[in-house]
């Protein structure tokens, strides 16, 4: 599962304290992905809802304050600065985010944050988890969820549902798995 359910790593990389925590330093289980840190530039709702990459999120925050990196007002934000990057690179500061592609393409690569998605799904014990198979195992269990394909773009940041379809097909089931215990 995604940290946040559907970000990209470019918008990972945007994210700030505040889209995560609350003032009082809490985790907002709901937030939103804020329009000018989204790829498509459009506002769209962020879950925080995995305990265990949450978990993993508050080693790294206090391990955040411990070096003084994007530091704001005791008492609030855990310490944190609410506009600061979420995650910041070795040296203190956002990480670098690099346009690439034809030109009018809108990619954006962004390596420090895929190498701290590596980390992240690492420390959760998550095996051989990409940021791109966690998105397809989102887009599944949403499908088995019984959401369609609009809730799945929504979440993944994709306005199109031919492009949800494309990208994200759902699972077909088999024939013994369709009549299991079916009466």
């Amino acid at each position: 599962m995604l940290f946040a359910i559907g970000a990209r790593p470019l918008e990972i990389a945007r994210l700030e304290v505040r889209d995560y925590l609350d003032a009082a330093g809490s985790v907002r289980r709901i937030s939103v992905l804020r329009e000018e840190a989204a790829i498509t530039s459009r506002a769209r709702p962020l879950y925080f809802h995995s305990t265990r990459l949450n978990e993993a999120m508050n080693a790294y925050l206090a391990d955040r304050v411990r070096w003084g990196a994007g530091l704001g007002v005791e008492g609030q934000y855990r310490g944190l600065a609410p506009g600061s990057r979420l995650f910041l690179s070795a040296s203190g500061k956002g990480f670098e985010i690099t346009p690439y592609g034809e030109a009018g393409q809108r990619r954006f690569r962004c390596r420090g944050i895929q190498e701290t998605y590596r980390k992240l799904f690492r420390y959760a014990e998550f095996k051989q988890v990409t940021a791109l198979t966690a998105r397809h195992t989102v887009a599944d269990r949403l499908y088995t969820r019984g959401a369609d394909e609009a809730q799945v773009g929504l979440l993944l940041g994709i306005a199109e549902r031919s492009a949800v379809k494309e990208q994200f097909p759902r699972r077909q089931h088999t024939m013994e798995e369709l009549t299991r215990d079916l009466v």
